[in-house]
């Protein structure tokens, strides 16, 4: 893997959306990484593919300082369109000499921004363009692009001010003598200087009485931020016709010897770009690192929201496993159909003294007297209604959990009220599912029966019951508790439960009605657990779509690691000698004032 290559691995660690979630400083994080990534698309792999390329300076600079005027005066053409009006530069005009107006017509540079050319259209224009446009007084090899305010009311505006100088060989930052030391300006400097990108800065509309001290105290300002060193210029304020009349020749004759010195040097040209593309590497070994931290935090912020919806499921089992026990599936219907056949009072008078009779009056009912069908539908509509219950108070839980977790209430706004409605009770389908289980659940136990009724001693005891019987039997005994019942039905489900108890021994003998009881009961819970698992679902299927991908923010780290380990392989542009890049000094874009 060479330089590029480590860039481009990097570049992919960034696509998709990898601050879904709004916690923290999530938007902080989003615009950092649209930085990185713009800077990635729009300046380092660019240039590192082609490290002889015409160098782009970008003039950059606050509302009405003067940018576009400046431009227009250094050109000697009306190349960019000034005014009164704010925002002026909507449209930014990238200006080249003719013999590199098709690499900039090329998607080399910017390719985000589509290729426009004609004249000036001051606001109008189409948004995400770049106009591109010739003058014989650039030499090949340099380019000027004015870009819009940096400090404009417009946002798409100022991110595109942004994203042109991150673009930049080169910064010509301009400024005024009324607003220099406005601090949005300067928080643009201090960038360039977090990133050693090249500099060169114009004072601009300086009275003449004002040009000593203002100038001398914007040195003093530079110095302060660490920017001592950088070229500055100052250019007198002028009486114009008009807002659209350019700057007088003089005026401006410094930097635009300047610019033609650069545009003529091929070795300086390459020590601007490789100064500019170092402290760009250089930036990124700080970014990356705070990027990555970000997106744990994300990670956090999704464990989080699975875990709410993890615990709110493990207590449906919880709601489930304690109906299971407390009794409560034995009251109401199943009641009734024990009812129909034994009387409350028969049963609890005659479960000790005469089982034998019960028995026989059990195998009645089992063969014909009360269709056994009513009692399992009972059974049925009892564990239905059990799931049913849990899975809505879970659906509650896990809601209520997320509307009150960071990045929850992002989600729930992202699917919107009715959704979230739906989400705050189980399935409309919930009913059918738990049908299915537990008709499946009865299957199962019938076969239970079935196998251990196999051996020759049961054979015999099983037929008097039938398999349906005692299916039906081991499935009360499943339910084989009195918690949760008062009065009268303490002594009706508990009965039942203990006729069922003895009965089952009775054919199966005690320790195999302990081992199938306990089978069933795991099978039930495993066919619950289940459906509770597919009612958990929706709302892990809101997370998978937007979650990063798995090891993201270690995969980050790892790719900024190869980027510092192909550092010094930056490539030497044709016919020029390797400059020291440490970043201790600068190029001679910066150093005495004019």
């Amino acid at each position: 893997m060479d330089l590029p290559g480590a860039l481009e691995a990097l570049r992919r660690r960034l696509d998709g959306e990898l601050f879904p979630l709004a916690i923290g400083r999530a938007e902080e994080d989003r615009r950092l990484l649209r930085e990185m990534t713009g800077q990635l698309d729009d300046y380092l792999l660019p240039r590192l593919r082609a490290i002889d390329a015409p160098l782009l300076a970008v003039v950059g600079g606050s509302t009405g300082a003067g940018k576009s005027t400046l431009v227009n005066s250094l050109v000697g053409a009306d190349v960019a369109e000034p005014g009164v009006l704010r925002p002026t530069t909507l449209v930014p005009t990238l200006v080249a000499s003719q013999a590199d107006h098709d690499w900039f017509m090329g998607p080399n540079v910017l390719s985000g921004l589509s290729r426009a050319g004609g004249p000036a259209q001051g606001s109008g224009g189409a948004a995400g363009a770049l106009r591109v446009v010739t003058s014989g007084a650039l030499g090949a090899g340099l380019a000027l692009l004015d870009a819009p305010d940096i400090d404009s009311v417009v946002t798409a505006n100022r991110e595109l001010a942004a994203q042109l100088l991150a673009a930049a060989d080169l910064w010509l930052f301009v400024t005024t003598a009324a607003r220099y030391a406005d601090e949005v300006p300067w928080s643009f400097l201090r960038l360039a200087r977090e990133r050693s990108t090249a500099l060169a800065v114009v004072l601009d509309r300086v009275p003449p009485e004002a040009a000593e001290p203002v100038t001398r105290d914007l040195e003093r300002l530079l110095v302060a931020n660490g920017l001592d060193g950088t070229r500055l210029f100052t250019v007198p304020e002028a009486a114009l016709p008009s807002e659209k009349a350019r700057l007088p020749a003089p005026l401006v004759e410094p930097i635009a010897a300047w610019l033609a010195g650069l545009a003529d040097d091929a070795a300086e040209r390459a020590r601007v770009v490789r100064q500019t593309l170092s402290g760009a590497l250089d930036s990124l070994a700080a970014r990356v690192p705070e990027l990555a931290e970000a997106v744990r935090r994300q990670q956090t912020g999704f464990d989080g929201l699975r875990s709410i919806v993890s615990g709110a499921y493990a207590g449906a089992m919880a709601d489930f496993d304690e109906g299971m026990r407390d009794g409560s599936l034995l009251r109401g219907e199943v009641l009734a159909r024990w009812q129909d056949f034994i009387g409350t009072g028969d049963l609890m008078r005659s479960l000790e003294s005469r089982v034998g009779w019960l028995r026989d009056r059990l195998v009645s009912f089992f063969t014909g007297r009360v269709p056994a069908a009513e009692l399992r539908d009972a059974l049925e509509s009892g564990v239905e209604a059990l799931i049913r219950g849990a899975a809505d108070a879970a659906a509650e839980r896990a809601l209520d959990g997320w509307s009150a977790a960071p990045g929850g209430p992002g989600i729930i706004e992202r699917v919107g009220a009715v959704e979230a409605a739906r989400l705050g009770r189980a399935s409309p389908d919930l009913g059918k599912r738990a049908e299915a289980a537990v008709r499946g659940w009865q299957e199962f136990v019938m076969d239970l029966v079935r196998q251990e009724g196999g051996e020759r001693r049961t054979t015999a005891r099983l037929a008097s019951f039938g398999v349906n019987g005692a299916g039906l039997l081991l499935m009360l005994a499943v339910f084989a508790s009195t918690g949760g019942l008062t009065g009268l039905e303490v002594g009706i489900a508990g009965g039942t439960s203990v006729l069922s108890q003895k009965l089952l021994e009775a054919i199966f003998g005690d320790q195999a009605v302990r081992t199938l009881t306990v089978r069933a009961r795991e099978d039930l819970r495993e066919r619950v657990r289940a459906l509770m698992d597919e009612e958990a679902a929706r709302y892990t299927a809101l997370l998978e779509p937007i979650e990063p991908p798995p090891g993201a923010a270690d995969a980050l780290l790892e790719a900024a690691r190869a980027v510092r380990t192909h550092r010094t392989e930056l490539p030497d542009a044709p016919g020029t000698s390797r400059p020291d890049v440490s970043g201790a000094s600068r190029p001679d874009v910066s150093g005495g004032g004019e």
